[in-house]
């Protein structure tokens, strides 16, 4: 019997049109949970004003699908590698969590006071927050080596799309319709993306723990053309990913990783403060600063092209240099940025300086989501990123509720700009401090074990 390095041979293929198919789905389904979280943001003015809320109010009502999306990573980023030991694959919790964001998205026009829609977007929230550890490994698992930065951060940039897509319409349609149309949208994808997922593939590490030798050989000739399956071909993982952990909780902290987890954890909470503050906040934001409702939502498509721009070019660079330092220089271009927005500029500087905060704040959101996936083994690699994303949402949790409070302070409006600039700076500091030699890219090192095969024709022979 010919033992099979599947991870080897993913790592060291060529891009292929079943590599992009993947790419694709699991992009429109980031688009479709972007735009299912932004719209809050865009619906927020008239729906202050039709239901009357304060604005502390408001900042908890936006807060609430980030408690849901807290639970969804923690809960569908745990279990999702547990339930691989009572054969419940990753594809069957996207799909699940699809259903949640949508459906509970649609009910929130439909709520009648303040409470019920709360309820709605709390379950919306669980949704939005499981599916992403679980696309982002699904993706990882099948990008080659060399792409997987890239591959992450441009599937991510759908987000930044899902968001520009609320904003743009939102910028039409919320004047004519009022603020329920937008959630009315949030239907779609229970019609056009649940029947496109049947060319979703199931995790290519489920089925070859699960001995699904015939979809393993048929994904793998899909993925690496050249090779020819033969009878005696036993199919493995390396061996980091091969076993399914039965404490995963437990194993993002084992083999000094600790440290390193909470520091990503720290980075992705100020990272998501200043998301989730810009999100909820620009347009409300930039009313207070003496511009209208349409060109108040031109403002966040704008931190939204930022993002999708910044999350593209980042992954891109940082798969050619160290994502790390590439990450660093991304905050701390958005402290720049956020500083300078305090100022007064004319338009066109001042559409640069917010994307280039959407750059640094949903980019460096999405980088981090991609130097997560590196960092841990495949077998623990939902459960890492899924805690490390429960874990950073109270971030995301306090950002629209502190902007709340700080435009209920009725301060100058250079302040806002200023304490949103201070999460960037320390962020770079909590990158800065995560330690790499520990990544699951080192993990051959850490444990002595044998050097993995180098290219491609050694995966095969």
């Amino acid at each position: 019997m010919q033992q099979i390095n599947v991870t080897e041979m993913i790592n060291h293929s060529k891009l292929t049109g079943f590599h992009w198919r993947v790419i694709i789905l699991c992009t429109l389904v980031i688009i479709f949970d972007g735009y299912d979280l932004v719209i809050y943001g865009v619906a927020l003015p008239l729906l202050m004003k039709e239901w009357a809320i304060s604005p502390v109010t408001a900042g908890f009502v936006g807060s609430v699908a980030l408690f849901g999306m807290m639970f969804g990573a923690l809960i569908f980023g745990t279990i999702s590698d547990k339930l691989e030991h009572l054969g419940v694959s990753r594809k069957k919790v996207i799909f699940t969590c699809i259903i949640l964001f949508s459906l509970f998205t649609v009910l929130c026009g439909f709520a009648k006071s303040v409470n019920e829609f709360a309820v709605y977007r709390f379950i919306a929230g669980i949704g939005i927050g499981g599916v992403m550890p679980n696309v982002i490994a699904l993706v990882s698992e099948y990008a080659p080596k060399k792409f997987k930065s890239f591959f992450v951060t441009l599937m991510f940039s759908g987000y930044a799309i899902g968001g520009m897509l609320g904003a743009s319409l939102g910028s039409v349609l919320v004047p004519i319709y009022g603020w329920k149309i937008m959630f009315m949208i949030a239907g779609v994808p229970l019609i056009v993306l649940l029947p496109m997922m049947k060319l979703l593939p199931e995790s290519i590490d489920y089925l070859v723990r699960k001995k699904q030798d015939l979809k393993v050989k048929t994904f793998l000739s899909k993925m690496v053309p050249e090779y020819k399956y033969q009878e005696d071909h036993v199919f493995v993982l390396d061996s980091s990913n091969q076993a399914a952990e039965s404490a995963p909780i437990k194993m993002i902290f084992a083999k000094g990783r600790a440290f390193s987890t909470v520091m990503f954890w720290c980075s992705i909470f100020m990272t998501l403060i200043m998301v989730y503050a810009l999100g909820n906040w620009l347009p409300k934001l930039m009313i207070e600063a003496g511009y209208n409702l349409s060109k108040s939502l031109i403002f966040l498509f704008a931190l939204n092209v930022g993002g999708m721009v910044g999350s593209i070019l980042g992954g891109y660079l940082a798969d050619k240099y160290n994502l790390k330092y590439v990450l660093m220089i991304m905050l701390l271009i958005g402290a720049v940025s956020l500083s300078l927005l305090s100022m007064q500029f004319d338009s066109i500087i001042l559409y640069f300086l917010i994307a280039c905060a959407g750059a640094a704040s949903i980019g460096a959101q999405i980088m981090l989501l991609a130097y997560m996936s590196k960092f841990y083994p495949a077998n623990i690699r939902t459960t890492g990123i899924g805690w490390g994303l429960g874990m950073g949402r109270i971030g995301a949790i306090l950002g629209p509720i502190l902007t709340g409070w700080l435009l209920s302070l009725h301060l100058p409006h250079v302040y806002n700009f200023l304490a949103l600039s201070i999460p960037a700076i320390l962020g770079i500091i909590t990158v800065f401090l995560v330690n790499d030699h520990f990544s699951d890219a080192n993990e051959n090192a850490v444990n002595k074990e044998p050097v993995a095969p180098k290219d491609l024709q050694q995966a095969i022979e």
